[in-house]
């Protein structure tokens, strides 16, 4: 009889969906079906994943949507009528039926999204060809009304649906789940059928594959809906609801064996199949109208014809040959349109000033892309490849990234939308999937655990990008004895490793955009986000139907670069950034000492060490340093260190090597160098040895063994040695997952490379235009301020006559934009800056009420005057403050009674201070803390001072870690959540609690200068450290670290501290802490525990790395000794310190000052 399963949720149905798509066709095969359809609710997310995963499989893929229908029509959208929704299967039978459901799919979200995506009878009596309609469920348009007992209704339904899709084309759909009045409705729905003469249809409504995944599903649907496992009306009646098999449903409906083998017709006639490879690339249309290529040519012979010009390009034959050959490789692949497309939406953003990057991705290897002005790295000088951005030997799409300025971006968008039609321009979705930490997470919530509960679990597993639930149980002892010893551990990661990356939510993809040559919804279905039309499938799957992918991206940093240099040009006109030398040798002894807080890729305290081993003089140098600084490739480092250092000691397995590793001390770090080592070695072409490369990167071990058997044949031909070919190979092959697309370090490099030269030459422009990018955001800003002051520089507080909206260069130092000030606004701000550029400045602080009377409020003023805008006009804050809210009332008196109408004849005479006076309270200034404290609380950082100032000193030699560095390294998993540290700076808050036991534990904030973190001071603790912890206390802390991941996707992890010791921390030039360097030399102190021995050769290595004038001792805990390190002295650079702590421990390292 045979049997298929036409009604089916995967993955894609988001938490409503239990069916992995890649276990679906085995499944199906499995049961003995060789076809099946996926029907999701109401989207086409996994159409194509699911199409190729089936066909893969030998298994007839069947491609359809179990659609919403509204009670009325899309544009009704009132409560509760119009959420009273009917659900309705569409399957296609056709590529004519795709383009209806893809039709139909888009415009219920575009115009019908009411709760749900919604369409209607009009849009689908107009949409109905090529499409085979099923009634569908309990929640079915028939059985809706049969379960309201609204016969009649049912009926006129199932005549209205079957005049719109054809009688052969609507079934009337049966399913058997033993949920209550189910078979009631199916005896009316076979009578109905009967009635009408319509076909019926046997379905299962298929959610999760096995019968033992009903746990699961009811899981997924719990955390979709913020429920716990068990909640009634949640869950499924039954457990049926799975892939069952024809032997199963023959047993269902023994009674109906027309339902079933209408099964077996309808799948037979559904023939669709998606179109993989050939081009839908818009057409683009020269101005001067003549052809395409004709066109692409002459525009890449003007471009290198200005290059040269401008000294940008030697006039060489060989950069003649090399843009020849890729133009002819452009042509030959049909890919002229793409290029000219991307040149011309790169030059409307130059041409209307719009910030663009140098490029991103491997189209930085087109030399082409940048005679066009599409990118602005010459790949010839860097070495890159073309065949990374267009290889003749793997026909794909070209990757050109483009960065735009984040504040204009959108504009380019805009243009590209009306240039081709907004109907062939979309966004392009990302689905959010549950990760390893996320997926614990959502699981205990979901099985009713305690936050505490999970939270303790989920910090067991490691920190590290991409790991699994298999990986973390592989790799943490602890995590793995917690399993086997805790059944409800157990069975929390059980489920958590049966849902990880599974799809939770769909979002727009941050920078994807696809532009078509017809209807966009012709190919892919859209969604809606925010109003914006988002492809339903994603990038990677758009690029594979043929269409037009680019990556428009908001880059922050292009906005901060383009600011900083008009601020330059204010004083120096002729200054351009394109133009600055990137061997600058002053920017690159900045980078060197580390002093790169603030800029494009360089400013983690990780990579500041780097850069300070590194010493770098070119800009490769930051390539290198870009593409080595990541999970996998770091483990390379302390060998590119060492070989860069002593380049005579490198030693090649074959001499060939040394002009492609040459300028990477030795070491494989650049995709590029792999297929440079298999063109060179064993004679491949670039475009063969890329598609090597990927096969690397992805691991499929059968296809390298077989690629391995052409490699060393091909390197025995060019005369190397055997052994020496499996050497390499094997090389290659572990670490071509980790080699970085050098020419996307190379675009990196070039905006790294402009902000380090900014900052070194012009660190005002380019700090005040990096602190208004991050406005709002008080650790950067605080960050920030802190290493201007290093440099000297001082960050002044508001001031109602010198600031400007934003942070502005004021002399020397920076000033404080009045936006930033909280209560105060944009609008507010604004008119004090207008007022004072039309009229002058504010001569008074009753000056300044009356000119901007009527636009502030009394909370705003007082908000000026409490955090130091208004200190110029002379008087304490403490009095102005006190005298605010009668004076704004006086001046609005003024305003709207008869002395309003004098106010003329007082400005003509000399001004409004002779009519209006202030009459101040005899108050003291603010004490010195609350200064500091309504600075901290209106601008969100100090600015007059900082109640840590006269403990610098002492911080230091404590060896304090700060808490942004610790909260860095905890998040990146560079150190554990084990490890004892000691941080330092004033308590500004303590609360108490009652324990279950009834003791008493506390929980504080300690701020330090650079941020904040929660002490938690347990029962035991607390009874000793009671009297210290006290608000405004400056203490030093030791404990264990950890991190309480946030709740929300965009919220910020919290660093927490479990408090062991503290100490009272004493102010520099205190009798007490004067004595200190009497008894105790200057320099670098270690403690050696029975711990940390096994790190001190490491440690010494990096001691090594950076040579200075301060002294190392070394203090053996075991044998109480501490013994100088000779001959070795070294600069306390923050880096060093950073990496001792990781190596040794926080509370091991410290540095004593002379």
């Amino acid at each position: 009889m045979g049997f298929v399963h036409l009604h089916l949720h995967t993955e894609y149905s988001l938490l409503d969906g239990a069916c992995r798509i890649a276990d679906i066709p085995a499944a199906v095969s499995g049961a003995g079906m060789d076809a099946v359809a996926v029907t999701d609710h109401g989207v086409l997310y996994g159409a194509v994943a699911f199409d190729k995963a089936c066909r893969a499989a030998g298994v007839k893929p069947i491609i359809g949507c179990e659609v919403y229908v509204a009670p009325r029509t899309m544009a009704d959208k009132q409560y509760p009528a119009d959420t009273d929704y009917s659900h309705l299967v569409l399957l296609c039978e056709n590529e004519i039926g795709y383009k209806n459901l893809s039709a139909i799919v888009s415009r219920a979200f575009t115009e019908g999204f009411y709760q749900k995506p919604r369409t209607d009878l009009d849009f689908l009596r107009t949409h109905a060809e090529g499409l085979i309609a099923l009634s569908a469920c309990l929640s079915g348009p028939l059985s809706k009304r049969l379960l309201r007992d609204d016969f009649a209704g049912a009926r006129a339904a199932a005549e209205a649906y079957a005049e719109i899709f054809g009688r052969d084309c609507f079934y009337i759909e049966l399913q058997r789940h033993g949920l209550d009045r189910q078979e009631e409705v199916n005896r009316r729905l076979l009578l109905l059928a009967e009635e009408l003469s319509l076909p019926v249809v046997a379905t299962n409504d298929v959610h999760y594959l096995q019968k033992g995944d009903a746990k699961l599903q009811e899981l997924l649907t719990a955390i979709g809906t913020g429920s716990t496992l068990g909640d009634s009306g949640l869950s499924f009646e039954t457990e049926e609801f799975y892939l069952k098999t024809p032997q199963e449903m023959e047993a269902l409906f023994a009674d109906l064996p027309e339902a079933l083998e209408n099964t077996v017709r309808i799948a037979s006639r559904c023939a669709f199949d998606f179109e993989f490879g050939k081009l839908h690339l818009p057409a683009y249309t020269p101005p001067d109208g003549s052809a395409n290529e004709d066109y692409l040519r002459r525009q890449v012979e003007a471009g290198y014809a200005d290059k040269v010009a401008r000294g940008l390009l030697p006039e060489r034959a060989y950069y003649r040959e090399r843009f020849g050959y890729e133009l002819s490789v452009i042509v030959s692949m049909g890919f002229t349109d793409y290029f000219l497309i991307v040149a011309d939406f790169v030059g409307y953003a130059k041409s209307r000033g719009i910030p663009v990057g140098p490029g991103r991705g491997s189209g930085v290897g087109s030399l082409v892309a940048y005679l066009l002005g599409i990118t602005d790295v010459d790949p010839v000088k860097y070495g890159l490849l073309f065949e990374r951005c267009l290889n003749p030997e793997r026909v794909s799409m070209p990757d050109f990234d483009i960065d735009f300025c984040d504040r204009r971006r959108g504009e380019v968008i805009e243009y590209v939308a009306e240039k081709y039609g907004a109907d062939h321009v979309a966004q392009i979705i990302t689905f959010g999937t549950l990760a390893c930490r996320a997926a614990v997470r959502d699981v205990g919530r979901a099985l009713g655990m305690t936050y505490a509960q999970v939270d303790e679990i989920a910090k067991l597993v490691p920190r590290r990008l991409g790991i699994t639930v298999a990986a973390a149980l592989e790799e943490s002892a602890e995590l793995r004895g917690r399993v086997e010893s805790d059944p409800a551990v157990r069975r929390l990661m059980e489920f958590a490793a049966a849902l990880e990356g599974r799809p939770r939510n769909a979002s727009t993809h941050a920078a994807g955009v696809v532009i078509t040559d017809k209807p966009i919804i012709e190919y892919v279905p859209v969604s809606s986000n925010g109003g914006d039309a988002v492809t339903q499938y994603p990038a990677e799957t758009v690029a594979e139907l043929g269409l037009l992918k680019m990556d428009f991206l908001g880059l922050r940093f292009l906005s901060v670069l383009d600011d900083a240099e008009k601020d330059v040009r204010r004083k120096d006109p002729a200054f351009s950034l394109a133009a600055v030398d990137d061997g600058d040798e002053a920017t690159y002894a900045m980078l060197s000492a580390g002093d790169s807080v603030g800029l494009f890729q360089l400013e983690s305290d990780g990579m500041r060490a780097l850069l300070t081993k590194l010493r770098p003089y070119c800009l490769e140098d930051i390539m290198s340093a870009i593409s080595l600084y990541r999970p996998g490739p770091m483990q390379s480092i302390s060998r590119f260190l060492k070989n860069r250092a002593d380049p005579a000691s490198i030693r090649y397995v074959d001499e060939r090597l040394a002009d492609i590793l040459g300028s990477t001390g030795g070491c494989i770090i650049y995709q590029e160098q792999v297929m440079m080592i298999f063109r060179v070695l064993a004679g491949y072409s670039y475009g063969r040895a890329d598609v090597v490369r990927r096969m690397m990167s992805k691991k499929k071990v059968d296809e390298m063994e077989r690629e391995k058997a052409f490699f060393l044949a091909g390197a025995a031909e060019n005369g190397v040695r055997p052994e020496t070919a499996e050497s390499v190979f094997a090389e290659m092959s572990d670490f071509a997952k980790y080699a970085f697309n050098k020419s996307h370090a190379a675009a990196y490099a070039v905006v790294a490379f402009r902000t380090a030269y900014l900052k070194c030459h012009h660190r005002r422009e380019y700090m005040c235009a990096l602190l208004n990018s991050v406005a709002g955001d008080n650790r950067r800003v605080d960050l920030y301020i802190d290493d201007l002051s290093r440099a000297g520089i001082r960050v002044l507080p508001p001031d109602v006559n010198e600031s400007g909206e934003g942070f502005t260069v004021v002399g020397d130092n920076l000033r404080f934009g009045l936006a930033a000030v909280k209560n105060v606004g944009g609008a507010f701000a604004a008119f004090i800056v207008q007022e004072r550029l039309a009229n002058g400045p504010y001569t008074g602080f009753e000056d300044f009420l009356l000119r901007t009377q009527g636009r502030g409020n009394v909370r705003m003023i007082e908000s000026l005057v409490n955090c130091g805008a208004m200190d110029g006009f002379g008087h304490p804050r403490s009095r102005m403050a006190a005298a605010a809210e009668s004076a704004v009332q006086t001046v609005a008196g003024m305003n709207n009674g008869v002395i309003a109408g004098q106010m003329g004849l007082f400005d003509a005479v000399g001004g409004t201070d002779e009519l209006f006076r202030i009459d101040y309270p005899d108050l003291p200034e603010y004490p010195a803390m609350q200064k500091l404290a309504y600075e901290k609380e209106l601008v969100g950082v100090y600015l007059s001072g900082h109640p840590l100032d006269g403990y610098r000193s002492a911080l230091r030699r404590a060896g304090v870690v700060s808490t942004q560095t610790l909260a860095e390294r905890l998040s990146a998993g560079e150190w554990n959540e084990k490890q004892t540290v000691t941080v330092g700076g004033i308590l500004k808050s303590r609360r108490q609690k009652i324990t279950k036991k009834n003791e008493i534990m506390a929980f504080c904030v300690l701020e330090d200068l650079q941020g904040e973190c929660e002490l938690i001071v347990f029962p035991s603790a607390l009874e000793k450290l009671s009297p210290l912890l006290s608000e405004g206390a400056v203490l030093l802390v030791t404990g264990t670290a950890q991190l309480r991941e946030a709740v929300s996707e965009d919220g910020e992890d919290e660093l927490k501290l479990l408090v062991r010791t503290a100490r009272r921390a004493e102010p520099d030039g205190t009798a007490a802490e004067a004595e200190k360097p009497a008894r105790t030399r200057a320099g670098v102190y270690l403690k050696i525990t029975a711990d940390n021995e096994k790190a001190l050769d490491e440690a010494l290595e990096e001691l090594r790395a950076y040579p200075g004038g301060s002294a190392v001792f070394l203090y053996y805990e075991k044998d109480k000794k501490l013994l100088a390190a000779k001959q070795l002295r070294v600069a306390a650079a923050d880096g060093l310190l950073a990496r001792l702590r990781e190596l040794l421990g926080g509370a091991n390292v410290a540095v004593r000052e002379g």
